[in-house]
């Protein structure tokens, strides 16, 4: 299925040859009827003689609401120009053009009208001047019809010539990823709210759940319809009316796109590359404040050129659009850029979530060269070095593709080292070599700061090295596996690191534990040792990590022996028991509250007991 939208300026009959070709009235609008005149988006359909119907979106010519027209021509196969006989190109008809050429749409039938109102004189010079006219846009060589509304006069041969053009027309892809940009939003009675649009990338089918993006609020697709007829699943490039079960009319806005959840996500920032339109009256500067329209979205938005401080009319480069709203666009996504008055220029979304960049960046032009024209596995590779790791899905999204169509092109660079897996993370093997020494800088100087430490804490090591915390497991897997570094118990240390007290210490620490051995149910305290037995709290860690002492406090040791008794003895009496008080275990061990706290309170800590009260019970 194809859309047509027309264009052309105001007042030369778009909306009157539309309901002669179909017998529709596009203007739905009380106003546009009073007027006489376009003011929003009308649509009709057409069935053309081989049988295919035809999707029609009329757009208004008038300057004050291009914007409207904007909102519907960025998803048509085929546009109809109209140009009036009596009064030939006029300045809405070039920017129509212009609009049309920056939105790449370079298929085109011309529809000269009022026909009946001109003499043919004045009609072959009219004909010769929009030839001439278009033989220096996007559109040269676009067949010429001349008809008339009113008589009936060429309608048959402009219809046979709308079937020829589309004949080679490729249908829309199907890519899994359908996306409706909602150009409408009204409710019908006894059935709610229902939203209408161009469906692009691929399919929807009744009952489906749908996303409504920016805003994340879903829905059900409780009824689809095109061209007014009911239809159990609609087709890329069609125009498709939604039934939405959940969400009112106020939740719901033009600008917006209607999608399956969980993959297009709202941005602010796009990289892009952009053309100014030759016929523009000032150089486009850096840091400009100008209107985007993408899809039916229309937000303001800052521009900041990539290379240099201006692009003179005709020119074309580089530049990050920051935007005052969010909106939900792909990579190759097309845009327009306008004043209040006419249009600057536009061109195409390369990274559709961008980063910040410094001006001037090394790389950076390049990269976004690579990443608008280069093959997949070159503008994968590309990104990934621009953007550091990011998981296939994600990848796949900033690339425009759906994961499906991507996969054997991921698996095969993963198999021929051109990127890493980790997990489901893909990572240029730069970025994976970057971690890996980063991880082992920060392990060597948390060594030599801490030497006596076991390891460095397993989330103080990410922070350090800036590893996104889903990657992290599999970035330490993998270290681990290929001998860099040991992982255990919630530390990290490198993999030839040893705790080792100094000579003095060891002897300082042999006088501890005779020390503790010697009274074990109740030991000296740590603060009151003797000089000759004294060790600071680095080294106290040590011995505990080594399992040479256990640290039941901050100032109660006992030997690993003394321990291990008193925890099977009070397991013991509490098998026979039930339960113990702080005193039944002082009394037990003929001890003191101060070590039997110190005691149990490490027994809790290891789930071996339980407080209930003033008792203790097994775990």
């Amino acid at each position: 299925m194809h859309v047509v939208g027309t264009a052309g300026h105001v007042d030369h009959g778009k909306s009157t040859l539309v309901r002669a070709l179909t017998g529709i009235d596009p203007d739905r609008l009380r106003e546009e009827k009073e007027r006489g005149m376009t003011i929003d988006l009308g649509f009709a359909w057409l069935k053309l003689p081989g049988g295919e119907e035809v999707s029609i979106v009329d757009v208004p010519g008038h300057e004050r609401f291009i914007k409207n027209m904007l909102a519907g021509v960025g998803g048509i196969d085929l546009a109809l120009l109209v140009v009036a006989a009596d009064e030939g190109v006029m300045p809405q008809t070039v920017e129509h053009v212009e609009i049309l050429d920056l939105l790449r749409v370079h298929r085109a039938v011309v529809a000269i009208t009022k026909i009946d109102a001109v003499e043919p004189d004045w009609l072959e010079l009219v004909h010769a001047d929009v030839e001439e006219y278009l033989a220096k846009t996007g559109l040269a060589g676009a067949p010429i019809v001349h008809v008339s509304a009113l008589t009936g006069n060429g309608l048959p041969e402009l219809v046979a010539q709308l079937e020829a053009s589309l004949a080679d027309t490729p249908p829309r892809p199907n890519l899994g990823r359908p996306r409706v940009p909602v150009d409408r939003v009204f409710t019908v009675a006894g059935f709610g709210t229902v939203v209408t649009g161009t469906l692009m990338g691929g399919e929807l089918a009744v009952g489906q759940e749908v996303e409504v993006v920016p805003g994340g609020l879903r829905a059900r697709a409780r009824g689809l319809q095109t061209h007014k007829t009911k239809v159990q699943r609609a087709l890329p490039g069609s125009r498709v009316a939604v039934n939405l079960v959940g969400l009112s009319t106020g939740e719901v806005r033009r600008g917006q796109v209607l999608t399956t959840p969980g993959w297009l996500k709202p941005t602010t920032a796009l990289d892009v590359n952009l053309a100014v339109l030759a016929g523009a009256p000032h150089p486009l500067l850096h840091g400009a404040i100008l209107t985007l329209h993408t899809g039916s979205a229309e937000v303001e938005a800052r521009v900041l050129l990539l290379q240099g401080n201006a692009l003179a009319p005709g020119e074309s480069g580089w530049a990050q659009l920051r935007l005052m709203e969010p909106v939900a666009v792909v990579k190759g996504d097309l845009f327009v850029l306008r004043t209040p008055n006419r249009t600057v220029g536009g061109g195409e979304v390369v990274d559709p979530v961008a980063r910040r960049h410094r001006r001037r960046e090394v790389g950076l032009i390049e990269g976004l060269e690579v990443l608008r024209k280069g093959e997949p596995d070159e503008a994968a590779l590309a990104l990934l070095e621009a953007r550091g790791p990011l998981e296939a899905s994600a990848l796949a999204e900033r690339l425009g593709q759906p994961l499906a169509a991507l996969r054997p092109t991921f698996e095969a660079m993963v198999a021929d080292g051109r990127l890493v897996k980790m997990g489901d993370f893909l990572l240029a093997p730069s970025a994976a070599a970057g971690f890996a020494s980063a991880a082992q800088r920060a392990l060597a100087d948390y060594h030599a700061a801490y030497p006596l430490r076991a390891g460095m804490p397993r989330e103080e090591l990410r922070s350090r090295i800036g590893a996104p915390p889903r990657l992290f497991p599999h970035l330490l897997s993998r270290l681990a596996s290929e001998g860099a570094l040991v992982d255990r118990d919630g530390l990290v240390r490198a993999a030839d690191h040893q705790v080792r007290l100094s000579e003095d210490g060891e002897a300082r620490a042999a006088r501890l534990i005779a020390l503790l051995a010697a009274q074990p149910y109740t030991p000296p305290a740590l603060g009151e040792m003797p000089p000759e037995a004294r060790l600071d709290a680095e080294e106290l860690r040590a011995l505990a990590d080594q399992g040479r002492i256990v640290l039941a406090g901050d100032d109660v040791a006992f030997t690993p022996e003394a321990y291990a008794e008193m925890r099977d003895r009070v397991v013991e009496r509490l098998k026979e028991r039930g339960s113990v008080t702080v005193a039944d275990v002082r009394d037990l061990f003929g001890s003191s509250r101060k070590y039997v706290l110190a005691l149990l309170e490490c027994l809790d800590q290891q789930h071996i007991t339980r407080r209930v009260g003033d008792d203790r019970v097994l775990h």
